[in-house]
C-alpha cells in the first residue's frame, strides 16, 4: 500500500492522519504486552498501593516510550484491550516511609552542601499493596511528530523503527506494568484485532474515573477520564493543549 511516496505492509496499517497539505503525521502499531503483577496505583490511595482494575494510558504510553521514543515523536494511546481476566492480589513489600527533600536537590544544585543520601535500613516500612496478577493487553497507539521535529523525521522512518525494535525486542529501558519490580513481556503484533479473544467478550463494565495521563503544558496537571470496557475494549479518549477532548 502507497500513499505520497510511502510504502508499508498493509497488514501493518492502523491509522494514519494527514494535514491539509497532505502530509503523513501519524503511523499505528499495535502492540501486546503481558506481566505476572502490575501495580497501577491509584493518586487517591495515599499510605498503600491500590491498583487500578487494568493499565492506565499513561503506563501503556510509557512501554511505548521504552521501545522506541525521540524528542521528535508523541505517542498518543487509542485504546486498550484487556485479554486476561482481572485478578487481584494482596502481597507486603518493604519500602522507604520518606524522600529526599526537594529542598535539599535545589541547594545541591546551588552548590551548597547538603546530605543527598537517603538510607533504607532506618526509614523502612512494611506496606500493603493489592496488586494485578496474571495480565495481559493489547495497546493500540500511533504517534505524532512534534514540533522539535527536523527535515530527517518523516512518519515513515520512525515507524519502521519501532516496528523493528519491537521484533527483535529491543528497548531503551526495560519497559514496567506500574512499578519496576514488575517488568513487561512485549511483542507486536500482526494480526487482526477482532481475531484475538479476551475474558470480557460480549460484556460492558465500568470502570469508573481513570487517571488518563499528566498535562506537563499545565503545570503537571492529572487528567482523567471515565474508562468503559466493552467487549474487553476501552477506548481512550484525546489529551491536548490542557483539556481532553474525544476523537
Amino acid at each position: 500500500m502507497t500513499r505520497l511516496g510511502l510504502r508499508f505492509p498493509s497488514f501493518l496499517l492502523m491509522r494514519i492522519s494527514f494535514s491539509r497539505k497532505g502530509e503523513a503525521m501519524a503511523y499505528g502499531v499495535k502492540l501486546r504486552v503481558w506481566g505476572d503483577y502490575a501495580c497501577f496505583s491509584r493518586p487517591e490511595m495515599k499510605t498503600e498501593r491500590v491498583s487500578y482494575d487494568v493499565i492506565t494510558p499513561s503506563a501503556a504510553r510509557g512501554i511505548l516510550d521504552a521501545i522506541h521514543w525521540k524528542p521528535a515523536i508523541r505517542w498518543v494511546v487509542d485504546r486498550i484491550k484487556v485479554l486476561n481476566e482481572i485478578r487481584f492480589d494482596n502481597i507486603r513489600r518493604n519500602e522507604v516511609g520518606g524522600k529526599i527533600p526537594a529542598s535539599n536537590v535545589k541547594r545541591a544544585m546551588k552548590g551548597q552542601l547538603v546530605q543527598l543520601a537517603q538510607y533504607a535500613t532506618e526509614d523502612r516500612q512494611q506496606r500493603g499493596s493489592l496488586l494485578l496478577r496474571d495480565v495481559a493487553y493489547i495497546i493500540e497507539a500511533h504517534f505524532e511528530l512534534t514540533e522539535q521535529a527536523q527535515g530527517e523525521d518523516t512518519p515513515e522512518k520512525h515507524y519502521n523503527m519501532f516496528v523493528r525494535r519491537a521484533r527483535t525486542g529491543q528497548c531503551f529501558h526495560r519497559p514496567y506494568l506500574g512499578c519496576r519490580e514488575f517488568p513487561a513481556h512485549f511483542e507486536l503484533i500482526e494480526a487482526d484485532l477482532l481475531t484475538i479473544p479476551s475474558f470480557y467478550d460480549g460484556q460492558e463494565i465500568d470502570l469508573g474515573w481513570m487517571l488518563l495521563d499528566i498535562d506537563f503544558e499545565a503545570d503537571m496537571t492529572p487528567r482523567f477520564f471515565r474508562a468503559v470496557m466493552k467487549n474487553g475494549v476501552i477506548e481512550v479518549p484525546r489529551m491536548e493543549r490542557g483539556k481532553v477532548t474525544y476523537a
